[in-house]
């Protein structure tokens, strides 16, 4: 048992140390980029919100999680482990929130006749900006539920629900948690299944804009169509990863809420694929942003000319 704790408490520490290095690489670029205006795309402030709430989740589950793993001593007392939920849950919303609107801008770039208006209003960063910060209203206030049902550390564990953590816990009357529970989902599973609306919109305009240019050989448009296309992909690779780590999690979280007493093994593969997306979505950002390429060439290229 002690190694298998030490096992998966490696296994949150890299997990947390990569995604923290990665998403604090993407908050450097693109707040340069949004400071500066140099080489500014219009999803820069976007993909900078997406950066700042995958942080949230994880410092507030990756790090109490990796402590718990290796059996420290929990230093979260009732007020810190709901702060702890409190972000968790915060950055978590946000973040799907976020994909949400990445994607639904893309689905509206590469097809304006979806929207016109909405086409319009996005080539103002202002409401890019103002979307943006809406995605943080509703979650401050979801979140807010947690302040009430999560309590510290106790050493008498006879609850309707569970958390994530072994020291912290929910608490709920039973008659209320299946409703609660639906009520707490309700607007993850509206949000997923817009992204599956959004994503099909993308892959259907897409593929006929194949067919219908597949003789063009015009090569600015097709320079245009192929770093649509790679935008587009990049998305897509968002989406999909988000889609499947959080469906599974959703569901792992009111299993585990509603029918089981949850075991350690549970415990740790709910929080484990839960901080997947925060952790490997910086990487997928800053392999298709060819930004970085050219940073790590400029700095090649100066350290070979001071050597």
């Amino acid at each position: 048992m002690a190694s298998g704790n030490l096992e998966m408490g490696f296994i949150f520490l890299t997990q947390t140390i990569v995604g923290i290095l990665g998403n604090s690489f993407l908050l450097c670029l693109y707040n340069f980029t949004l400071f500066t205006g140099h080489k500014l795309r219009p999803t820069d402030l976007i993909l900078n919100q997406l950066a700042l709430a995958n942080s949230l989740v994880l410092f507030f589950k990756g790090i109490p999680q990796t402590m718990s793993a290796f059996r420290m001593k929990y230093f979260l007392g009732d007020i810190g482990c709901k702060l702890v939920f409190y972000n968790y849950r915060l950055g978590t919303g946000v973040s799907l929130s976020t994909i949400c609107l990445l994607n639904g801008f893309q689905a509206i770039k590469i097809d304006s006749s979806m929207c016109r208006w909405m086409a319009l209003k996005f080539r103002s960063l202002k409401f890019i900006g103002f979307c943006c910060f809406l995605c943080w209203i509703p979650h401050i206030f979801l979140s807010s539920c947690l302040l009430r049902i999560v309590s510290g550390p106790v050493s008498n564990q006879n609850y309707s629900g569970k958390n994530n953590q072994e020291d912290c816990s929910w608490q709920m009357q039973g008659i209320f948690s299946p409703l609660y529970t639906i009520l707490y989902f309700s607007s993850d599973f509206l949000c997923l299944g817009f992204m599956v609306w959004a994503s099909g919109s993308m892959v259907l305009v897409l593929h006929r804009h194949k067919q219908r240019v597949q003789h063009i050989h015009c090569h600015s448009f097709s320079s245009r169509c192929s770093h649509e296309s790679r935008a587009t992909r990049t998305i897509m690779i968002l989406v999909s990863s988000f889609f499947t780590f959080y469906s599974v999690y959703t569901l792992m979280t009111v299993w585990t809420t509603l029918v089981a007493n949850p075991g350690r093994w549970t415990v740790n593969t709910s929080v484990l694929v839960s901080s997947c997306f925060p952790a490997l979505s910086p990487l997928v950002l800053i392999i298709s942003d060819t930004r970085v390429s050219q940073i790590c060439f400029v700095c090649s290229m100066k350290k070979n000319g001071f050597a």
